[in-house]
């Protein structure tokens, strides 16, 4: 049976929060913003016609904070986190990480995208190191920190190992893994579980939540799954559709730590609700889909021929 219904959904709201989700989403607002969003814009060309991707983007995030950025397919979801990487730039607006503009790719900034972007000649420890190497780390020094790593996610005996001998799931936590070793302010994540199963995206889940417990992040999460949203996220930021606009922030009211059993808490299926009526809302009087001419059938071509 449904929590709606056996009644319990009626009777909770999604703003509705118990004094010890109040009292960590106050502790968390409270600390020191790690990157701020001002009035972001970005404009693409398409022919002589300006397309706007994304419209006024403002928003913050805090340190330690976990945000989900959700919205309907093509909000510019990817796209704000491409600007937020520096790996594009915005028509208008700025992004400040710890009060500081963004100006391109920097080490202060990692990244996890969806596919699992490991170097395939390399080893996963040598994987790990590569950054850290990088970054003027020594050999002995760049292996015993990627040797911890891999005990903190529990690859140690796939050390030696290459990435086509490990599975989706294992490559995406090697991902995480180079994208944290050389300590980032902020970890950003490009829809990174959605090549993978249901059962392997759920151990994915509760590993980065491992992962974000033990390690001083904060993370932005770009996701289309709404489940995957409301178990990750201490705030969710909604986008709208054609040109992407902040919506709506929904601060989450589930307490942490998360578990599986809260996918079926009437706290989380009032989150999920309020984030379908945002994403999918019914259409106004009026504004029905429009119905296209369809094209023939090919009983009805075979009328005409006859």
């Amino acid at each position: 049976m449904s929590l709606a219904e056996t009644g319990q959904l009626a009777d909770i709201s999604y703003l509705d929060q118990s004094p010890a989700v109040q009292s960590r989403l106050e502790r968390m607002k409270a600390r020191e913003v790690i990157l701020q969003v001002e009035g972001l814009t970005k404009k693409f060309q398409a022919g002589k016609t300006d397309v706007t991707a994304l419209d006024r983007i403002s928003f913050k995030t805090h340190r330690r904070e976990f945000l989900c950025i959700i919205g309907p397919s093509g909000c510019g979801k990817s796209t704000l986190v491409r600007i937020l990487a520096g790996l594009e730039t915005a028509s208008s607006g700025q992004v400040l990480l710890d009060g500081h503009p963004v100006k391109g790719p920097g080490r202060e900034r990692g990244m996890v995208f969806q596919g699992y972007t490991l170097f395939p000649w390399l080893t996963v420890r040598k994987n790990v190191m590569f950054g850290l190497q990088m970054n003027n780390v020594g050999r002995a020094e760049a292996k015993k920190q990627a040797d911890e790593w891999l005990g903190l996610i529990g690859l140690t005996k796939f050390a030696d190992a290459y990435p086509n001998q490990l599975s989706g799931g294992m490559k995406q936590r090697v991902a995480i893994i180079r994208a944290l070793v050389n300590r980032p302010r902020i970890l950003l994540m490009d829809e990174p579980f959605s090549a993978l199963d249901a059962q392997t995206r759920a151990r994915m889940q509760s590993y980065l939540l491992e992962i974000w417990k033990k390690v001083d992040i904060t993370v932005v999460f770009i996701t289309h799954d709404l489940d995957e949203a409301v178990f990750l996220a201490d705030r969710i930021l909604v986008l709208s559709a054609h040109p992407g606009r902040v919506d709506e922030l929904i601060e989450v009211p589930i307490e942490r730590p998360r578990r599986p059993e809260h996918f079926t808490a009437a706290e989380f299926a009032a989150t999920k609700a309020r984030l379908e009526a945002l994403i999918h809302p019914p259409a106004k009087p009026g504004e029905e889909e429009e119905v296209y001419p369809s094209v023939p059938l090919l009983a009805d071509l075979r009328d005409e021929m006859e």
